[in-house]
């Protein structure tokens, strides 16, 4: 869920990492994005309907894509703190890599924290089938809660609740562009802790429209880690550029000059 889908290698450049995003607390707007109110409004099924098809078709025609992202974490209990910029390029299917820009703050947040993290994402890219966490009625149920606005967005709302209790999977609510069937923000609680040393996770994620591809756009995350106490997380990705598969195969087949 949290991570994008990538056959090859994955890394975190210039650093040796070891677990997943970490947690909710109230979710602020979605990023300003142009308005669709000109678009007709599909019902709750089309909505639905089209991004299943949306997401069907990221799946075969997202080949790569390259973003900035600053990860920053911090623990209240023992007031530490640190920001970690990267950038980050993933191909499809498995391979995701980081490479570290700049870091500012504690070492101890930076190695058990953000590092983990990164790790535990990249670890997902490269070992895990991403239809196995897509938020797709493959691996959730459905139920209708009705219409509203995120930010100047009109979107359907949906509960979402996983027909199996596995890592990756969340029980809460979705928020689908009623104009374009697009997920706006997803929300909720993690409904099995990836590590021992995890407890409770809540988040909520909100995405934006890079071409024709749905991307995270900024996460915020709250946990309990049995050894640091209360973890609270905030991502944030920006300078999207994707290629489409068209794209990546010409430009393979293409001699070099």
């Amino acid at each position: 869920m949290f991570a994008g889908a990538a056959a090859g290698s994955a890394s975190v450049a210039n650093d040796t990492l070891p677990a997943y995003p970490l947690a909710l607390a109230e979710a602020p707007p979605a990023p300003n994005l142009d308005s669709t109110d000109e678009l007709p409004v599909m019902s709750p099924e089309l909505t639905l309907s089209t991004y299943q098809h949306r997401i069907a078709l990221q799946a075969a025609e997202l080949a790569a894509y390259s973003a900035v992202t600053v990860v920053r974490a911090e623990l209240p209990d023992t007031s530490q703190q640190g920001e970690f910029e990267l950038q980050r390029k993933f191909e499809a299917p498995h391979t995701l890599q980081f490479t570290p820009v700049h870091y500012t703050g504690d070492n101890f947040v930076k190695s058990n924290v953000i590092t983990r993290l990164l790790q535990s994402e990249v670890d997902h890219v490269l070992k895990d089938d991403p239809s196995q966490t897509a938020i797709s009625p493959a691996n959730y149920k459905f139920s209708y809660k009705g219409a509203g606005r995120v930010q100047d967005r009109l979107v359907h709302v949906y509960q979402v609740k996983p027909h199996k209790k596995r890592p990756g999977l969340f029980k809460g609510r979705v928020y689908l562009d009623a104009h374009t069937g697009a997920l706006v923000r997803a929300e909720g609680s993690v409904v099995k802790s990836p590590s021992f040393f995890v407890k409770h996770i809540e988040f909520w994620q909100d995405y934006t429209d890079v071409q024709s591809f749905t991307l995270p756009a900024h996460i915020h995350s709250e946990a309990r880690a049995r050894i640091v106490g209360r973890t609270i997380v905030d991502i944030t990705h920006r300078d999207y550029q994707a290629a489409p598969a068209a794209t990546t195969q010409t430009a393979r087949q293409v001699p070099a000059m």
